[in-house]
């Protein structure tokens, strides 16, 4: 599957202009192929993914190999972009680094998430807790977190899921959405979501904070109505 710095480019997260493709493949190929670089490395189910329908390892295990090819701070850059784009997962960057065979680039991927300012790689998780901390209070029932449903084809992450009733709950952090690829893949996954019957409410840190209150209420109006 595509892998290394040709994943990290195809999802968005780091540009690359080389010519060679790179690839990861459970054994190394027989033959060299021209415009192919291979790296021959351990894969499971949790590594694989597909972006724009392309065989390719998911955003933290690219991050693990991106860290064995590119500099600190071309890593930081790609762990930073990952963020606004929301697609780094903390939870699934700790399991890539925790699952069997070792890798080059783990000691230089937990060196650069320790020295990262902790707002920038863990504020998610920070406003997910005080998010299902204020659906308890509000007597909500318990949404999924980060679940995965099937939309028109593609397969899509929402933060906060109550499936029977079609309601997604978004939940916006410090990072901001400001690249315009980022602004187009937040329009065309709310358009997916709207054509396919699915209700979605987005908050920032300061709505979760700040008015838990009317933030319920919101919630609370559509699971009645759905």
């Amino acid at each position: 599957m595509l892998s290394h710095r040709s994943a990290a480019a195809l999802w968005g997260i780091r540009p690359s202009a080389r010519a060679v493709v790179e690839v990861t493949s459970p054994r190394r190929a027989g033959r060299k192929r021209g415009g192919i670089d291979v790296h021959a490395g351990r894969l499971t189910s949790a590594d694989a993914a597909k972006c724009d329908g392309i065989p390719c390892t998911t955003v933290a295990r690219t991050l693990l190999d991106l860290a064995a090819v590119v500099d600190r701070q071309a890593l930081e850059k790609a762990i930073n972009e990952a963020e606004v784009l929301r697609v780094f997962d903390l939870r699934a960057v700790d399991a890539a680094l925790e699952r069997p065979g070792a890798r080059r680039g783990s000691a230089a991927l937990r060196t650069t998430l320790t020295n990262l300012d902790p707002l920038q790689a863990r504020t998610r998780f920070e406003l997910e807790r005080r998010f299902l901390s204020l659906c308890r209070a509000a007597g909500l029932p318990p949404p999924e977190v980060n679940a995965w449903i099937e939309v028109l084809g593609k397969r899509l992450e929402a933060d906060f899921l109550w499936r029977d009733q079609r309601l997604i709950v978004e939940t916006d952090g410090y990072a901001v959405h400001t690249t315009r690829r980022a602004f187009r893949r937040d329009r065309r996954r709310n358009r997916l979501l709207t054509q396919a019957g699915w209700r979605t409410l987005r908050f920032t840190w300061e709505d979760v904070v700040d008015e838990p209150n009317e933030v319920a209420a919101s919630i609370r109006s559509l699971l009645a109505a759905g």
